[in-house]
């Protein structure tokens, strides 16, 4: 469950990106990250557990000081028992920031989840920090979390699978690669098993910067999509086969594109500056 925000407190950012964000040319997601942490007070534990990649953790410890960054650590975690290390847990009690990098979220939550140092991460973002992740990273970041499912835009039983996330709020699911994978129907599917979260869909080079306010602001250089099942008015999920496709009732669904903005809280999109801009 997310961590109760204190009495005069209030939640950080949180930052899910939709993968192969722009790290080089236009690094304005990272670069933004980057300012929410702190800038040059910015003190950023970059977790590259997700991957296997020895370079992961490494990509992200450069870039993050190049774009104002002024510290920035590589934590790893190759078991459990590497969650619950003082140490470990002493620095991330120190930093302005964390970042998930991609990869695999159910490794994430096999070495991670239930830990300390979730815990913690928890406890921090309700503490204010800004805690980010890309791909695999974004996917960890809500209480319930897609950990696989099918392509394709037709909602199905079988097209997605759940698992518990990191938890750093309830009121989303994150789907990442979006647009590139064609993954609508299982984020659907997953609403249909939780009509609660709102289901965001992330594009590659694509953000969602969510306030304290639990208003959602999107970043980069594609699409979020939105997909909004609180006025849900019939499901078959209940009775569906595993291959049976699902019919789904109400759902609303909403295209943002950069400066577009989604409230969390009371379900209202806006086209947030794009509605100020000059033809």
């Amino acid at each position: 469950m997310p961590s109760k925000v204190a009495d005069g407190e209030q939640r950080g950012w949180i930052i899910p990106i939709g993968g192969a964000e722009d790290k080089e040319t236009d690094p304005r997601i990272l670069r933004r990250f980057v300012e929410l942490c702190g800038g040059a007070d910015a003190d950023i534990v970059v977790i590259p557990t997700a991957s296997r990649l020895l370079a992961t953790g490494d990509t992200y410890a450069r870039l993050f000081p190049e774009l104002g960054a002024g510290r920035v650590e590589v934590m790893d975690f190759d078991t459990r028992r590497d969650c619950h290390e003082p140490g470990r847990l002493a620095r991330l009690e120190r930093a302005t920031g964390v970042f998930f990098t991609g990869g695999n979220q159910l490794r994430l939550s096999t070495l991670i989840g239930g830990t300390p140092v979730a815990k913690l991460i928890r406890l921090r973002s309700a503490a204010g920090i800004t805690v980010g992740g890309t791909s695999a990273g974004a996917g960890i970041l809500s209480e319930h979390m897609i950990a696989f499912g099918d392509e394709g835009s037709s909602p199905r039983a079988s097209s997605v699978r759940l698992a518990p996330g990191l938890g750093l709020t309830n009121r989303f699911v994150i789907d990442q690669h979006f647009r590139q994978r064609d993954r609508l129907g299982r984020l659907v599917a997953g609403l249909a098993y939780n009509p609660f979260a709102v289901g965001i869909g992330l594009d590659e080079d694509t953000a969602a910067f969510i306030g304290p306010d639990n208003t959602l602001e999107v970043e980069g250089s594609g699409t979020v999509t939105v997909v909004d099942a609180s006025e849900l008015s019939f499901s078959s999920m209940d009775r569906a086969g595993e291959d049976d496709p699902v019919c789904l009732l109400g759902l609303r669904v909403h295209i943002l594109v950069a400066g577009a903005t989604f409230n969390l809280h009371t379900r209202c999109a806006s086209a947030g500056r794009l509605a100020t801009r000059k033809t």
